[in-house]
């Protein structure tokens, strides 16, 4: 089958890779119908992740047609149209149990790596290397869906598949970011970033009542996007000094809730993660949106850290968050927790997605598709593949 790989050195090709198997009696192959870039592969093009190895197939958004099962899996069957959760869970751990999904102990097939890199091992993603479950990814003809029956979840007609591709990721993430956050009726709530996640946490905030929900970023067309389709206010950062006019529009206290859903820079000084016991060179972080948060938050608030961090980061404001009493929460998405919901609500007209998709492409296309979204060129906020 034909799939999107990583070559090296940020490079990408579209290849010839082995078709995907049945291994264990829940997994299921899925043909990939929708797949989605993401800022959380960012990182994976810059060489920044550890472990990634030149072939491994990338993505890990998706939507397809089922068209095998494992004899353990009961909830699908060939012909059914499912979204796929990025996470990989197994569903009966301790963790998964808990509904903390992305915590899996099952998750990964190699949990070592995670445990050196963060202390303990954690879920799985697609499309990413073996601290984060070495599953092969979505950019491609075919997918193996490991944990089939808690993963994968029928997609309703006549919902649409570039608005239900959305709940594989994204849509989950920003729900999550406004659930960890509390958000209340009458709220105040800032988001950094206006990317997909970015934008569907202000949506999330509003549906929760939210009564000011105020997004930050400095890409005009994505800052139009959130007051269209999130019914958002817009800061643009290079031009606001953001915290002063956060103050302003708050009573004077800062926001109630903080989001960042930005993630790591780009450039930095050599990585001290603990990664690094692996014998892996990445960089350091630093994490501009998330001290620029906790700054402006109201005392006694919440900030969400919803964007990808892998090792430390420099300058972290631990004294505010100690001196202004916040709770800080960070987590990579539940998604089996909020999907079912999610698909509910993109049926009733509720939560939309689609506008998101500002570049359709298919898989051939991918490296190009890929530059555009890092270079945010031409107005892109997501690229989709459809193989």
């Amino acid at each position: 089958m034909r799939a999107l790989c990583w070559e090296g050195a940020g490079a990408l090709a579209v290849r010839e890779v082995p078709d995907p198997e049945l291994r264990n009696a829940a997994d299921m192959i899925v043909r990939v119908r929708r797949s989605v870039t993401c800022g959380a592969d960012l990182p994976l093009l810059a060489g920044r992740t550890p472990n990634l190895s030149a072939g491994d197939v990338l993505g890990h958004e998706f939507l397809g047609e089922v068209v095998e099962v494992g004899p353990e899996v009961r909830e699908h069957r060939p012909g059914d149209r499912v979204v796929v959760c990025a996470a990989v869970s197994c569903g009966s751990c301790w963790y998964c149990r808990q509904g903390l999904y992305a915590s899996c102990d099952n998750g990964s097939t190699m949990p070592a790596r995670a445990e050196a890199a963060w202390g303990q091992p954690t879920g799985g993603c697609y499309g990413h290397p073996t601290a984060l479950g070495g599953f092969a990814g979505s950019h491609a003809e075919y997918a193996r869906v490991p944990y089939a029956d808690v993963g994968a979840f029928t997609v309703p007609e006549p919902l649409d598949d570039d608005r239900a591709v959305f709940a594989s990721d994204a849509a989950p993430t920003g729900w999550m970011g406004a659930e960890l956050g509390g958000v209340r009726p009458g709220d105040v709530v800032a988001v950094w970033g206006a990317g997909a996640v970015g934008q569907l946490t202000a949506q999330a905030a509003r549906l929760r009542g939210a009564a000011r929900v105020i997004v930050i970023d400095r890409h005009p067309e994505r800052l139009l996007m959130a007051e269209l389709h999130a019914g958002a206010e817009t800061l643009h950062f290079e031009r606001t000094d953001v915290p002063a006019e956060l103050r302003e529009r708050s009573g004077g206290r800062g926001p109630d809730v903080c989001v960042e859903a930005v993630g790591t820079e780009a450039d930095g000084a050599a990585s001290r993660s603990l990664a690094d016991r692996l014998g892996d060179v990445g960089r350091a972080e630093r994490p501009l949106a998330v001290r620029e948060a906790v700054h402006s938050c109201r005392k006694g608030g919440t900030v969400v850290v919803l964007g990808t961090f892998g090792g430390v980061v420099d300058t972290f404001p631990l004294g505010s968050v100690m001196q202004k009493g916040l709770t800080l929460h960070g987590a990579r998405q539940h998604g089996q927790r909020y999907i079912p919901m999610l698909l509910r609500l993109m049926a009733r007209d509720q939560l939309t997605t689609e506008h998101l998709a500002t570049h359709r492409l298919p898989l051939e296309q991918g490296p190009a598709g890929y530059e555009l979204f890092r270079d945010r060129a031409d107005g892109c906020v997501r690229t989709v593949f459809s193989p």
